[in-house]
């Protein structure tokens, strides 16, 4: 469940978080890695994509009765996988032993045991009690999904290891199950590849979040705002920011927060609408629109591009019509159908963009296009770049491209030309995104060779059935098929 997805290279939405992980492996992405994906619209209704694909919307009641049918999906795309690649990982979510939800279970132990595969116990210790919440969850759930547990890893230890010896000792002697690791907490956790919004906090040190508020390191760094939309979509478009040394990085809920700022950015949405309404009733629409010649440059990507336009037509997402925008772009946004997903390649002179695109939303009118995106003017923007400044009056600029940002290229541009403007100090990043992002992955990869008994793991893993040979999908607490 996330509303930060990642496209595959055929036009099919996964979550982030698979995407990442399909990285660190050094393999592309693709709809198999993420076969079911619920992507929340509000507190009790998701939009439901199967195989890539946006198929309905669901709610938490009517989900359940779902899965019957979603379960041969899940299994027929880990077998696939598996006679793909030589390793497969099942990450699964939520709770082990949440025994209320066990049938509707697609991506825990019940996977596990249709699969034939063995499966790893991960507890987080910072929260207290991981002795009990492993035993258990160990003693609630039927015997058959007890078999795969293969051992118990603990995540997240402050102190010393060894104090948990003669505990270890014990939980084994009474589950026959082996604690396989102790792992640290990280004392810098990952700052790339945060894996849903709800990750992401709003104040100073964040706990254990990607895309932290963080300090730049110059006297006078570039100061960029994101604004923590209530349905903010795809926070990896502020990721690469992390590694730059001369900006700083916080989140605006107020319009207070704004101030200060030289670049703002305006991400996406899944609830384009609602968010915009938000925004005025917050005041930050206010803030937004008081755009003059000392005001800060705004960027609005997808959702944040169709708020800054003058209206918004939709009776997709939210089934409200017409509502005005904050007018700050010439464009008009209507939704329809069918859904836009795609990678794409963008063009900025000759500065090159990878990207990707995730919409309803269709902005038109009369915009003057900024980027050329899968060889067509794409983009809307107010003030114009000339060099590394611009005409008088501010600065506005609209794209449908999620991660322009990535482009270590174009990010250097546009933080040199907005460091130009507001007369701050930058320097580019000695270090790319993409080496940033091996670096981030090699150091969580020795982190767990170091404190995990990864022989173990792998022996584990062998034991694993031949693709298509487990015993399949078993339903209630007694297992019975």
């Amino acid at each position: 469940m996330s509303n930060h997805a990642a496209v595959t290279a055929d036009g099919g939405e996964i979550g982030r978080a698979q995407a990442t992980q399909a990285a660190a492996c050094g393999v592309d992405f693709d709809r198999r890695m993420n076969p079911i994906l619920l992507k929340p619209t509000s507190g009790r209704r998701s939009h439901l994509v199967v195989n890539g694909e946006e198929v309905s919307l669901t709610d938490a009641v009517g989900y359940g009765p779902t899965t019957n049918d979603l379960k041969p999906v899940v299994l027929d795309a880990f077998n696939s996988l598996r006679q793909q690649f030589d390793w497969v990982v099942a990450e699964g979510a939520g709770g082990a032993a949440e025994i209320n939800l066990l049938e509707r279970d697609l991506v825990n132990l019940p996977l596990a045991a249709a699969a034939g595969i063995r499966s790893i116990l991960v507890v987080d210790i910072d929260l207290g009690g991981a002795y009990a919440s492993a035993y258990g969850t160990i003693e609630l759930v039927p015997q058959h999904l007890r078999a795969t547990i293969g051992g118990v890893l603990f995540n997240r230890f402050r102190g010393d290891p060894t104090l948990l010896d003669s505990g270890n000792t014990e939980f084994r002697r009474r589950t026959g199950i082996p604690i396989l690791g102790v792992l640290p907490a990280l004392e810098h956790p990952p700052i790339l590849g945060v894996e849903d919004s709800m990750d992401i906090t709003v104040g100073p040190t964040p706990r254990d979040h990607s895309i932290a508020e963080r300090s730049g390191g110059s006297s006078r760094p570039v100061r960029v705002t994101a604004i923590r939309l209530p349905h903010l979509a795809n926070p990896s478009d502020l990721d690469p920011f992390a590694i730059e040394p001369d900006v700083s990085l916080r989140w605006a809920v107020r319009p207070e927060d704004l101030l200060g700022s030289d670049l703002i950015v305006i991400p996406g949405s899944r609830a384009t609408v609602r968010d915009l309404n938000w925004l005025k009733s917050t005041g930050l629409a206010d803030q937004l629109i008081s755009v003059d010649d000392t005001s800060p440059v705004i960027v609005g990507i997808c959702g944040g591009y169709q708020m800054l336009g003058r209206s918004i037509d939709d009776d997709v997402e939210s089934g409200e019509g017409r509502v005005d925008g904050l007018g700050l772009l010439d464009v008009d946004t209507v939704f329809a159908e069918p859904k836009i997903v795609r990678r794409s390649s963008g063009t900025l002179g000759n500065t090159t963009l990878d990207g990707y695109q995730i919409r309803w939303g269709r902005p038109a009118g009369a915009a003057r296009p900024w980027l050329t995106v899968d060889g067509q003017p794409e983009g809307a923007i107010t003030g114009q770049a000339t060099g590394a400044g611009t005409e008088p009056g501010g600065m506005v600029l609209g794209t449908s491209l999620h991660g322009v940002f990535d482009s270590d290229p174009f990010r250097t541009r546009l933080l040199s030309m907005v460091a130009e403007r507001r007369r701050r100090s930058y320097r580019p990043s000695p270090t790319t995104l993409s080496e940033a992002l091996d670096a981030q992955h090699d150091r969580l990869a020795d982190w767990l060779e170091q404190h995990a008994d990864v022989d173990r793991l792998l022996s584990l893993g062998a034991e694993a059935t031949e693709p298509g040979e487990g015993p399949g999908w078993t339903t209630g607490l007694s297992g019975h098929r």
